[in-house]
C-alpha cells in the first residue's frame, strides 16, 4: 500500500480542516424567528410563548396539571368609575369567544380579538392578534390595533350610536389599541406572570398594560444551538479517528521505519481480525462443502443414480483411478 508523499502534517492540516468544514456544512441556516419572539441588537432574545393562552385541542378531553387555560384578566381600579375590566391574551386570540363587539362588523374579526373590556352589555376591543414583539432600548412591548372605534369627544366614555355612520367611512377614524410593556421577574419562588393596567390617554385610544413574568426575562436563542448533541458528538468522533490513522501513520512511517498496509496504526490488531473472519468463514462453509449430490454413473455401473460424497476442492481422493490410457496398455500385454 502507497501513501501519497505529502508531509504527514500537511495532512493532518487537512484531516482537521475537513473536520471543521463537515461541522460547519451541517449547520442548518438561520431559520427566521418564531411568533412571539425576538432578538435584539446586542443579542438578547425573548421567548413569550409560554405566556399564550391555546384553546385546548379537540382529542385533549382534560388539560394538563397546572397550564393555564383561561384568558389574562386586568382589573380597570378607577377606569369607567371600576366598571370595566379587561381581559387579554398574550400573542394570540383570546380563548373566551366575544360576540357583538362595539364598531366591528365583520364577524370573522371578532374571532381575533386579543384584548377586551366590558361596560353592561357593550364589549369594546382594544385590537388583533400579534405576535410582533418589540425591544425599544431595555424594554420589550407588545402593540394590538384595530379595535372599536375611539370616541369622538373626551367626555364620551362609550361609542354613540351616531358614531356608526363614521364606521361605513374608514377615512379619518381612529381605533382603540392597547400597548403591553414586559418586564423580567427574578424572583425564583414566583410562579405564572402578573398582568396590571397602567392607564389610558386621555382621548381613550391607546390602553397601557404591564405584565411581569420570569418568561420576560432574557434567554438564548434556540436559533444558534442548531447542531444538537448527537451531531456534535458524531463531529467529535470523526475528526479523533481521522487523527488516530493519521497520527498512527505518521509514527509507523517515520518511527518504525514501516512500509506499506504496515504503516497503518495496530497493524498486527488489524491483521488478527482480518485472519479471524477468514478462518471463521471457511469453519462456517466447510459442511456445504460436503454436502451429498446425486450423480448418475456410467452406463458400465448401471443408470440407477446412485449416492456420492464428492471431496472438496482441493482434496486427494484417497480412490485411484486409472486412466483408460493405463488400462488398455495394461490388459493389452
Amino acid at each position: 500500500m502507497h501513501f501519497p508523499s505529502l508531509p504527514t502534517a500537511l495532512l493532518l492540516t487537512l484531516a482537521l480542516r475537513g473536520g471543521v468544514d463537515a461541522a460547519a456544512s451541517d449547520e442548518k441556516k438561520p431559520k427566521p424567528l418564531e411568533p412571539c419572539t425576538v432578538a435584539s441588537s446586542t443579542g438578547a432574545f425573548y421567548d413569550l410563548r409560554s405566556l399564550a393562552i391555546l384553546p385546548p385541542a379537540d382529542d385533549q378531553k382534560k388539560p394538563a396539571k397546572g397550564v393555564k387555560t383561561d384568558d389574562w384578566h386586568a382589573r380597570g381600579w378607577d377606569y369607567q368609575d371600576g366598571k370595566a375590566n379587561f381581559t387579554l391574551n398574550i400573542c394570540a386570540p383570546v380563548v373566551e369567544p366575544v360576540k357583538d363587539v362595539v364598531g366591528i362588523s365583520d364577524h370573522d374579526l371578532w374571532k381575533n380579538v386579543s384584548a377586551y373590556y366590558e361596560i353592561g352589555s357593550k364589549i369594546y376591543s382594544l385590537g388583533q392578534q400579534s405576535s410582533n414583539l418589540t425591544v425599544r432600548g431595555k424594554r420589550l412591548v407588545l402593540q394590538y390595533t384595530g379595535g372599536s372605534p375611539c370616541p369622538r369627544n373626551k367626555a364620551g366614555r362609550a361609542i354613540k350610536d351616531e358614531d356608526e355612520d363614521d364606521e361605513k367611512n374608514e377615512k379619518g377614524l381612529r381605533r382603540k389599541s392597547a400597548l403591553i410593556s414586559f418586564h423580567c421577574d427574578k424572583d425564583p419562588l414566583a410562579s405564572g406572570a402578573t398582568l396590571s393596567f397602567v392607564g389610558t390617554d386621555p382621548d381613550e385610544c391607546s390602553y397601557h398594560f404591564e405584565v411581569l413574568s420570569s418568561a420576560a426575562c432574557v434567554t438564548a436563542e434556540p436559533a444558534k444551538q442548531s447542531v444538537g448533541p448527537g451531531a456534535v458528538f458524531a463531529i467529535i468522533g470523526a475528526i479523533a479517528i481521522i487523527v488516530y490513522f493519521l497520527g498512527g501513520v505518521f509514527y509507523q512511517r517515520n518511527v518504525a521505519h514501516a512500509r506499506g498496509w504496515r504503516q497503518l496504526p495496530n497493524y498486527s490488531m488489524w491483521a488478527g481480525i482480518g485472519s479471524f473472519i477468514k478462518v471463521s468463514g471457511n469453519i462456517l462453509l466447510q459442511p456445504l462443502k460436503l454436502r451429498v449430490f446425486p450423480r448418475i454413473t456410467s452406463v458400465r455401473d448401471g443408470i440407477l443414480p446412485t449416492m456420492e460424497v464428492r471431496p472438496s476442492a482441493g482434496r486427494k481422493s484417497h480412490k485411484n483411478y486409472m486412466s483408460r490410457t493405463s488400462w488398455d496398455g495394461t490388459h493389452l500385454s
